[in-house]
């Protein structure tokens, strides 16, 4: 998923953890948590079921139709209500056109192999099969670990999917799939970086940050190298996953009625070293299960005044997580987190398209959904060991001590809408004006807390945008192009702060009362008629962000800080040449490259922490026959370029870590379709 942002300007995805909880950031706004409690701010849709929680978004594409990517706040169309936007994947579907297949593979460096393949088999002339799947291998981490001796990070994934399509008659279609995925992985760790100045850091210089600063026992990483660290947990990542869906269509004449039911299955094991050393400080091992169920209704028509479309939604999650905490060096003592949520969600909504003039068309869409979700967890010191725990003072021998506890139970209901403007001068051109307002329902903080003041319920946030764009083609010369400006009016911003109210500062998520965000889109596709096989394609972001004024563990921060994960500036550039070298065999060279200026990481805009600018280039060389086969030789972040995506800063407990994009990887890939 983290590919995305070589493609498309203003998104951001970054990992929380290296290779693992991946966030989604769209025009500055994202919910940048970690929790499997939570929904993201970008609704992620698979066959237009949508994911609930943001330990579903790990996973890897395989034959996929396409991705689409659309910006500002949803939910009058399909699907939850989302503020960021929306990323919706297209499986590649069953054909009753004929039997086809593809099988391929490549091999890389960190002895990375992977396989893949499909075929679609016509049964009978109504009914047609498709089976995918997927295996990755990769025996060699690009992360080293002093303390195991060893490189980390190996893989090993098996995704499988098939599908059957059924289609009775012209007027019936049914759509049924099930996937599975399992892994058998192994998880890098983030760099350490300490708080405590040593004799080493030079006069006048301040901790943290500086590679001569140290945690409170001592330890100091200054070999320079992100990637190799003294990591305290055990690297396994175990997931299992397992997903259903039915899709059915059936045109009753006067409008097409369409069902979407999902249903998935999922349960994974995974540890953290938030301390990024070699003591068990702040280690914590992490189970998280979900289990989701939705069902989607949408019956549309059109007439000579209209295209409509209404329909409701209904999904039930329950999500338990929970984190096994190894404190001792710290605190000495062991504790255990857990979070037991349930949520039920529906809503009904319509969307019209009211034909003004031949060239001027209104839109307007309106959303009522309503949510319950409870939470019975919290964290507790077990005492584990003599002769106290330092957390709570408890002696060796007191039984566990609940110093969190969360039973509660909220409900929302909100309204979302949509009011814009289309017209079109002419076949190729679009111009377009919209509002549109987004909801974000409420939710429970599920992660470590020593209080529990800090786990109440945080409020739903709420997104008005306001959007001005053209887009069209001009076929003469080969262009394609997009450009959007947008202003959005932003309140009750669910981000991370810091909370005092405990025994200890912890970093949870809670509200900003305001904020306010505006920029520019840019997207072009040249493919001149004049040198033929070119095509030539850039992507521009302007982004400002702005939040109010809030609370924070130092007081009251002033209004004027910039939204985490939200550059400035970015900028997606592209090049592909295709060109005939025999028969019917050709050749294909392509590059891309992505730039990003610098970004906070936080809410306190905390320098430690922030992120400068970096540019990443990736490309590809192939030679191919259409239709039949593909040999290509590739390279990713070919500068080897090392870059941050996530910090945390821990200063009160001494310590901080640092996630970085990963090294140079190259290799081949092979192909052959029938």
């Amino acid at each position: 998923m983290t590919d995305l942002i070589s493609f498309t300007p203003n998104v951001s995805v970054k990992d929380n953890v290296p290779g693992l909880v991946p966030v989604i950031t769209i025009r500055g706004v994202g919910l940048n948590d970690f929790s499997a409690t939570n929904n993201p701010s970008a609704g992620v849709y698979v066959d237009e079921v949508s994911l609930s929680s943001l330990a579903l978004m790990n996973f890897d594409f395989f034959d996929i139709e396409r991705l689409e990517v659309l910006k500002g706040p949803q939910g009058t169309l399909y699907g939850r209500t989302a503020t960021a936007g929306a990323l919706n994947i297209v499986t590649a579907r069953p054909s009753l056109a004929g039997v086809e297949g593809r099988i391929g593979g490549s091999w890389g460096n960190f002895q990375a192999k992977d396989i893949d393949g499909m075929v679609n088999l016509p049964v009978s002339e109504t009914l047609a099969l498709r089976f995918a799947a997927k295996g990755i291998f990769q025996d060699k981490g690009h992360y080293f670990n002093q303390r195991l001796n060893r490189d980390i990070g190996r893989r090993e994934v098996y995704l499988g999917r098939a599908q059957a399509l059924w289609e009775p008659s012209d007027r019936v279609e049914v759509l049924l799939k099930v996937e599975g995925q399992r892994s058998r992985s192994e998880l890098g760790s983030g760099e350490f970086f300490g708080a405590v100045p040593t004799p080493a850091v030079p006069a006048g210089a301040a901790c943290p940050g500086l590679p001569q600063c140290s945690d409170f026992f001592g330890y100091i990483d200054n070999d320079g190298d992100p990637f190799r660290g003294n990591w305290s947990v055990s690297p396994d990542y175990n997931l299992d996953q397992l997903s259903l869906t039915g899709r059915i269509q059936a045109d009753l004449g006067f409008a097409t009625l369409t069902s979407v039911t999902g249903y998935i299955k999922f349960d994974r094991q995974w540890s953290a070293d938030t301390d990024a050393g070699p003591l068990p400080q702040l280690d914590f091992v992490t189970d998280d299960r979900v289990k989701q169920f939705s069902q989607e209704l949408r019956l549309s028509g059109q007439s000579d005044l209209v295209d409509w479309l209404v329909g409701g939604f209904y999904s039930s999650d329950h999500v338990e997580t929970s984190y096994s905490g190894n404190l001792t060096a710290l605190f000495n003592t062991t504790s255990f987190t857990s979070s037991d949520q349930r949520s039920k969600s529906g809503a009904v909504f319509a969307n019209g398209e009211w034909r003004l003039a031949d060239q001027l068309t209104l839109v307007t869409g309106l959303r009522y959904t309503t949510e319950n979700r409870t939470n019975v967890g919290g964290t507790t010191d077990l005492v584990s060991r003599p002769p106290a725990s330092f957390l709570t003072m408890a002696p060796f021998g007191s039984p566990p001590i609940p110093i969190a506890v969360s039973n509660a139970k909220i409900s929302d209901t909100n309204w979302s809408w949509k009011l814009g403007l289309n017209w079109k001068p002419s076949p190729q051109m679009l111009v377009y004006a919209s509002a549109t307002q987004g909801i974000k329902s409420g939710g429970f903080f599920a992660g470590v807390a020593t209080s529990s003041g800090q786990l109440l319920p945080y409020r739903p946030e709420k997104l008005i945008a306001y959007e001005l764009g053209i887009k069209g083609r001009a076929p003469a010369i080969g262009l394609s192009y997009a450009l959007s400006g947008f202003y959005y009016d932003y309140n009750d911003v669910q981000t991370f702060i810091r909370d005092v109210v405990g025994s200890l500062p912890i970093q949870r998520l809670g509200n900003v009362k305001s904020a306010e965000l505006y920029g520019l889109d840019a997207d072009l596709v040249l493919a001149p008629a004049a040198i033929k096989g070119l095509t030539l394609n850039a992507g521009l972001g302007l982004l400002h962000t702005e939040i109010g004024s809030f609370a924070s563990s130092s007081g009251i921060v002033p209004a004027g800080n910039r939204l985490p994960d939200a550059p400035e500036f970015s900028l997606n550039l592209g090049a592909s040449y295709e060109f005939p070298l025999m028969g019917s065999v050709s050749g294909r060279l392509a590059i891309d490259g992505r730039y990003q200026s610098s970004a906070f990481k936080d809410a306190l805009n905390d320098p430690v922490v922030a992120v400068d600018a970096y540019w990443v280039w990736n490309a590809r060389a192939s030679v191919l026959k259409q239709g039949d086969w593909d040999l290509s030789i590739w390279g990713k972040n070919l500068g080897n370029k090392r870059y941050v995506t996530q910090a945390v800063n821990q200063t009160v407990l001494g310590v901080g870590f640092r996630v970085y994009g990963a090294p140079r990887t190259y290799g081949v890939s092979i192909s052959k379709s029938f």
